[in-house]
């Protein structure tokens, strides 16, 4: 089953389907068989395939993990009906039964690498569905997106999937709640991608918002003026900088007789030159992806609508350029956060490059106004967390059960996950002589839970929420491997997904065991 495009900027990814006949009998360019690491060498994880393991075996073939290895169909020593045999690497075998999370997730890699490995084949046939069903979906799902906006086209992705082996009553359900997720992660990785000169507040508002529409979400836009007049210091302050002005986006699904109520609040800077504290030339260009946070949430809440989760959610992608010109804000500045009901704090800004928690200070609060059960938060937020964790697990802070919830779930679906605390006297260097509080700390140390401590000030009270650091996880800069390409990852999509389904489930105020 293939599914529809959320916005144009969402390249198509290959039709999945599934069957329960055997992979030797489709008719297929290729199929892709499994190996694990066994003590005497790889084993296939199709019992059926196993006659082909010597001569794979011969041709490197050793089942490590996001290996691939590729045979004519005449070499295999067994009788396919397509032209050749690719094996993927799945890494050790699982001992017992079920698969653990990182088991899973080769899985995925596995199937990721192998649709890269095939670009320009039509159709093949996939033993992995056999293995774990969504992760196999999902692998090869991920592993089919291109991003060629810019370029000549190379090759083109696998046109349709057939995953066969599959007998599973649900096996259409799982392969469509896994397509959607994937799809909304390929939209977030579009948005990132797409150059800043192409996708600046107004514009990102706009795509958003047809998206929004087609599926029937309620969609408001406060462009500047209304941001003045409502007194959102925080977003207009760091775009006050840029000829192209701030937005802030809301997007709510309302299911009839919801469960609970899930604020989602996403960063949007879609471009950041950290303004007048203006960052080092290399890697600038990176920050392009610096609105990770907002595209996730967007991605997020229009995936929900397609699922039809019993949850309402409601989305806030606060938008802004950080530019240095002769409007910009300054360090020294003192901006007045938006308040809601009354005036907002104050702010004294020592770093302009600081700007992330100062547009999603506002969000934070007129998310509030929502009356959410939970507030879950993502951005690409600091440096620090890249120090701390490295480039592929994400920093989660916030109430504790909800960060461990969050987590835990996030680490089930593939992307890496780490609670962090957020110790008392980390915040007491946000206090200011001059305003309510300034925006960095004369602590160099603790970057991240710093600024997770200047959100939790905006949050509404006895509210349970949790901060996605994705500094890291959010943008590749390197080489392809498994199901990440360069550029965008799609982080956090499927992990706020994961959450929202499991609230759906179990309510907010319980914990899952996943």
């Amino acid at each position: 089953m293939s599914q529809p495009d959320l916005l144009p900027t969402a390249p198509p990814l290959p039709e999945v389907t599934v069957t329960a006949e055997a992979a030797v009998t489709v008719a297929a360019d290729a199929v892709v068989v499994g190996l694990w690491t066994g003590a005497d060498g790889p084993v296939a994880a199709d019992p059926s395939f196993e006659s082909v393991v010597s001569a794979v075996r011969l041709a490197g073939a050793s089942g490590k993990a996001g290996s691939v290895t590729v045979l004519p169909a005449a070499a295999a020593g067994i009788e396919l009906s397509a032209d050749r045999l690719v094996t993927v690497g799945l890494g050790p075998r699982p001992v017992g039964t079920g698969l653990s999370d990182t088991e899973r997730d080769r899985v995925r890699t596995a199937a990721g690498a192998a649709t890269r490995a095939l670009a320009g084949r039509t159709v093949i046939v996939s033993t992995l569905g056999a293995v774990d069903l969504t992760a196999a979906v999902e692998g090869h799902l991920l592993g089919g997106y291109v991003f060629d906006t810019y370029k000549k086209p190379g090759e083109a992705p696998v046109g349709r999937i057939v995953l066969a082996g599959v007998a599973a009553s649900d096996a259409a359900d799982q392969v469509r709640s896994a397509a959607v997720g994937v799809q909304a992660a390929a939209l977030a990785r579009s948005l990132v991608n797409t150059a800043p000169n192409d996708l600046f507040p107004a514009e990102f508002a706009a795509r958003a918002e047809v998206a929004a529409q087609e599926l029937g979400l309620d969609v408001e836009v406060l462009d500047e003026k209304a941001l003045a007049a409502g007194g959102y210091g925080g977003i207009l302050g760091v775009g006050s900088g840029s000829s192209r002005p701030p937005r802030l986006v809301r997007l709510a699904w309302s299911p009839a007789d919801p469960v609970a109520t899930v604020a989602l609040v996403g960063k949007g800077i879609t471009f950041d030159s950290g303004g007048l504290s203006i960052k080092p030339a290399a890697k600038m260009d990176q920050m392009t992806s610096d609105m990770s946070g907002a595209a996730a949430v967007v991605a997020t809440v229009l995936a929900a609508a397609r699922l039809e989760l019993p949850v309402r959610v409601i989305a806030y992608a606060a938008l802004a350029e950080n530019l240095p010109s002769a409007t910009a804000y300054r360090p020294g500045d003192v901006l007045r956060h938006y308040g809601g009901d009354g005036p907002g704090k104050t702010v004294h800004v020592l770093n302009t490059d600081a700007e992330g928690r100062l547009v999603l200070a506002d969000a934070l609060v007129r998310a509030g106004q929502d009356g959410p059960d939970a507030i879950l938060e993502t951005s690409t937020l600091t440096g620090a967390q890249i120090v701390a964790l490295g480039k592929r697990t994400m920093g989660v802070m916030g109430d504790p059960a909800l960060r461990d919830r969050v987590a835990e779930l996030a680490r089930s679906v593939g992307e890496g996950a780490w609670a962090m605390p957020l110790p008392e006297h980390l915040g007491e260097g946000l206090d200011s002589a001059l305003a309510d509080l300034q925006n960095i700390s004369g602590e160099p140390s603790g970057g991240m839970l710093v600024a997770g401590h200047y959100l939790s000030r905006f949050v509404p009270d006895g509210v349970p929420w949790a901060h996605l650091d994705v500094a890291g996880p959010a943008f590749h800069d390197g080489k392809p491997y498994g199901y990440i390409g360069t550029g965008g990852t799609g982080v956090p999509v499927r992990t706020l997904l994961a959450v929202l389904q499991d609230i759906a489930v179990h309510g907010v105020g319980e914990r899952t065991e996943v």
